[in-house]
């Protein structure tokens, strides 16, 4: 292995994992969407306990200073550290999903994180919107990477203001800053914090734990699951089976790339447009990479080496290979919608689109190592048989 100074990427060189699914982004039961459905009913139920401050995940710890910028810092939320690809969403049937069924859950083989949030259908100008309240500081991990790094909307909710997706702003007339009623058990006049994609189709509304006491929205109504290297239809059964007759449970594979020429909601999406950008170049080798280095931006860094963000970046090699993929004006090494277009980069000027030799060569630049050439390679050709 070639010293920590000549290396492109810091990989941490982990053994013994599954193939992740590698999408982000999640959704909701049609039946908990149109009519209102099951969160209709639980925010009706009189005896539904209170909501918890706590959402069940830790919140990710400081960012380290650095070179290069790190957009996604705050002061009152914590600062992002990692993205986290929800597979299975679980709504429970007639009130809060037990304590001891969501320890269940987790206790499931291969099961990497599991999140419970509190949830309800509120009136909102009129509508009935379905509502989440959520810790900020967790639960961003769960969300769209662009909306996960935009800390105003995370700061908003801390502050009990509400966040909203853009089709309910335009659709309601919500502007930011501006205070409404919101109808629950309670009637509290909030003020709206901003919008963005929340990557929950049927949901359109968060507010804070704090916010969805004062409202009455049910406590652990609903329950997200991320299972690296697990099929999701047999997380669905293995978690229908614990919450057992009555509760909805989705795989959320089925909602997750957007239509047509749509922005990019998750990784799979990322890496099949930085892909493109190099004729020649598989997405699944950017995919596999994005596994070895950082399990999908789950542990982003700083490496034993000093490498960051979901690819694993050297700053140095950053500064050259670096891009702005939104299109922010910044080219954020820590940031999914940058970083990957970065390693897309890096690999087509070592000649990765020309396949076979070239191919192998452009991966241990990335890493001098012959056997992470040969661990990505092979998981390449895993993603290519999962999604052929």
């Amino acid at each position: 292995m070639a010293p920590p100074s000549a290396r492109r990427a810091g990989s941490r060189g982990r053994g013994g994992r599954g193939l992740p699914l590698v999408i982000a982004g999640i959704a909701i039961l049609a039946a908990a969407t149109t009519s209102g459905g099951v969160f209709a009913a639980l925010t009706a139920d009189e005896d539904a306990p209170p909501v918890s401050g706590a959402t069940g995940t830790e919140p990710p710890p400081s960012v380290p200073p650095g070179d290069p910028v790190n957009v996604s810092t705050g002061g009152q939320v914590a600062p992002l550290r990692r993205v986290v690809p929800p597979d299975v969403l679980a709504v429970g049937g007639h009130g809060p999903i037990p304590a001891a069924k969501i320890k269940k859950i987790r206790g499931l083989g291969k099961i990497g994180d599991v999140v419970a949030v509190a949830g309800g259908a509120v009136q909102l100008q009129g509508r009935q919107v379905n509502a989440l309240a959520v810790d900020p500081s967790a639960f961003r991990s769960w969300t769209p990477p662009a909306t996960a790094r935009k800390t105003e909307l995370w700061e908003a909710l801390a502050a009990d203001k509400f966040v909203v997706s853009p089709a309910a702003a335009e659709k309601l007339r919500l502007d930011r800053g501006m205070r409404y009623p919101v109808v629950g058990r309670t009637v509290p006049t909030l003020t709206m914090g901003g919008a963005g994609p929340l990557g929950l189709p049927g949901i359109d509304m968060l507010v804070s734990a704090n916010a969805g006491n004062r409202m009455g929205l049910v406590s652990n109504v609903a329950v997200l699951v991320n299972a690296p290297g697990v099929s999701p239809a047999k997380v669905v059964s293995a978690v229908t089976r614990i919450l057992g007759r009555g509760a909805n449970v989705v795989n959320l594979h089925d909602f997750q790339e957007p239509a047509g020429g749509g922005r990019p909601t998750g990784y799979l999406d990322l890496y099949k447009r930085a892909a493109s950008s190099c004729r020649g170049l598989s997405w699944t080798v950017l995919a596999a990479i994005g596994q070895v280095e950082s399990d999908h931006g789950r542990n982003a860094g700083p490496s034993s080496a000093g490498a960051l963000g979901p690819m694993q970046f050297m700053p140095a090699t950053w500064r050259t290979y670096g891009v702005d993929g939104d299109r922010d004006g910044k080219a954020d090494i820590m940031n999914p919608y940058d970083a990957i277009p970065g390693a897309a980069k890096y690999l087509c000027a070592n000649g990765a689109g020309q396949g076979g030799r070239r191919l192998y060569q452009a991966v241990w630049r990335y890493n001098h190592a012959d056997w992470y050439v040969q661990k990505v390679l092979g998981l390449a050709q895993a993603y290519a048989r999962k999604y052929s």
